[in-house]
């Protein structure tokens, strides 16, 4: 995988993370062993030990693994690894963009920009989708042709909190449960798996882009997503939600004509390149009013 910075650099990136999941993913046995991990009693229990006391012996070795710089965050002590994954970041830490022709980020990742046409499909945690069973929504799908599917990757190093990208008037949450199907259940030697993970979306109707659709992805096992509001009107900033322990995924749908992608981050996607981005900083533009 390679991953350009916002300055042109590109580099080869590959994390364990990124390993283990193509690992679990591509071969036989890890995909039988994926079976196992996300059975929901075997979820539970990882839960259950992530929220807990005991789990604060992970936090200093994963601090040093991933070289997170704790001097922007606001707590210091954590009662768990959980409560230290979700980590709130220090005011000023993550600089919002006001311009309101600029979309944003709305959280750190590595960001992939896809145009929606008839049969294009965009890959999400080693899953291919199209829009329509992305969003198990047929008539919603539609709302969005001509559109752009941005999708924003986040690793388990990154900040795991997210942000909304505009003001506006957001729609209640609408959970999509996660399935597992066994294509071959028959063969004993293979175990070809295909799956979805469970998600969470809402749509924001913007003062600048039309109707974005923000959608959330939780990660495999013992991901979890904690959104903060059902329908209400929200700020350009304002903190939408965050996920439990995982590396997960955050999509944004935007209409046709409402907003173009940064030129750097479209050229980068057409090349297969993520682009690293943070939380805040402008990836596209909108119309000026």
């Amino acid at each position: 995988m390679k991953l350009a910075d916002r300055r042109g650099n590109i580099e080869e990136c590959s994390s364990g993370q990124d390993r283990l999941l193509e690992w679990i993913y591509t071969h036989e046995t890890g995909r039988f062993l994926m079976k196992g991990l996300i059975n929901p009693h075997i979820s539970e229990i990882g839960a259950v030990f992530l929220d807990s006391r005991a789990s604060r012996v992970l936090i200093a070795w994963f601090i040093r693994k991933n070289k997170i710089p704790m001097y922007q965050y606001e707590q210091k002590k954590y009662r768990s690894f959980n409560e230290f994954f979700k980590r709130k970041a220090l005011p000023g830490a993550r600089r919002i963009i006001r311009e309101p022709e600029r979309l944003i980020s709305p959280c750190d990742g590595r960001l992939s920009v896809y145009k929606i046409e008839e049969n294009s499909r965009f890959q999400i945690k080693h899953t291919s989708y199209s829009t329509e069973s992305l969003l198990k929504n047929e008539g919603l799908a539609k709302r969005y042709a001509g559109g752009y599917a941005w999708v924003f990757r986040l690793c388990v190093e990154d900040y795991h909190r997210y942000i909304y990208v505009d003001d506006g008037v957001k729609s209640e949450n609408v959970k999509i449960p996660g399935v597992l199907h066994t294509v071959n259940p028959v063969a004993n030697d293979s175990f070809p798996i295909y799956k979805e993970n469970a998600r969470e979306f809402s749509l924001l109707c913007s003062e600048n882009f039309g109707t974005v659709l923000m959608m959330e992805v939780g990660a495999m096992m013992v991901g979890k997503i904690e959104n903060r509001h059902q329908a209400a009107r929200v700020r350009r900033g304002q903190e939408k939600g965050n996920f439990a322990f995982g590396g997960s995924t955050i999509i944004l749908l935007t209409q046709k004509g409402k907003a173009m992608p940064d030129p750097d981050i479209w050229e980068n996607s057409l090349n297969g390149i993520e682009t690293k981005v943070r939380l805040g900083e402008s990836v596209g533009r909108g119309k000026k009013r």
